[in-house]
């Protein structure tokens, strides 16, 4: 996947645009609520010193070519709501994730993160050819796994002391993905609200 080019995503809820460094004021205005980051595997920004290294870090994962963060604009109301990203590119293998997903207390359960999966899996199955998108999320995440299968994501199972988390707790990982062949029938059904093709 070309990093280095701009990609901005609308359907009738969300915007997705690049995060940029401009975003750091409407930042502030949402990201410092601890429960936000409680599963992620990025500590929670403590302060303004610490919300720009989230997003220097950010950007620097964009421009090395490991990640593709986006900005998540609400469009009932304008406001700038959250970030998710496409990362882990496997694109010999047409295959990556959608994931570092996080949306500020007012937005979360208002269908604005499913508008956001919804862009996000047509142009990975549409732009960039995917055969295959994962979404993985913490173990005691169980609001996040409960989206994940409400959006019609297989759950194909959890990989036991996966990876280092906040205060270096080792963490298991509950893998989901969506294949290619699903993504029509998604596409119609749970998502349908979102898309202009009928």
């Amino acid at each position: 996947m070309d990093c280095t080019r701009p990609i901005t995503l609308e359907n009738s809820r969300a915007r997705l645009r690049p995060l940029e460094a401009s975003d750091f004021e409407a930042l502030k205005q949402i990201a410092f609520d601890a429960d936000i980051w409680r599963y992620t595997l990025t500590p929670a920004p403590q302060d303004s010193v610490g919300l720009a290294a989230y997003l220097a870090q950010a950007l620097q994962e964009r421009e090395a070519g490991r990640r593709y963060p986006f900005a998540i604009i609400d469009l009932e109301t304008g406001r700038l709501a959250g970030s998710t990203s496409y990362g882990s590119f496997a694109m010999a293998d047409r295959r990556l994730e959608i994931g570092w997903t996080w949306l500020g207390k007012d937005f979360q359960r208002t269908g604005l993160n499913r508008a956001a999966k919804h862009l996000l899996l047509q142009y990975a199955f549409g732009e960039l050819g995917c055969e295959r998108v994962e979404l993985k999320t913490d173990a005691r995440n169980h609001q996040s796994q409960e989206a994940m299968r409400r959006m019609g994501a297989v759950q194909e199972g959890t990989l036991r002391s996966h990876c280092y988390t906040q205060g270096g707790r080792r963490r298991d990982t509950v893998y989901f993905s969506v294949l290619r062949p699903e993504w029509e029938q998604l596409r119609r059904s749970v998502f349908s609200q979102f898309d202009t093709r009928g």
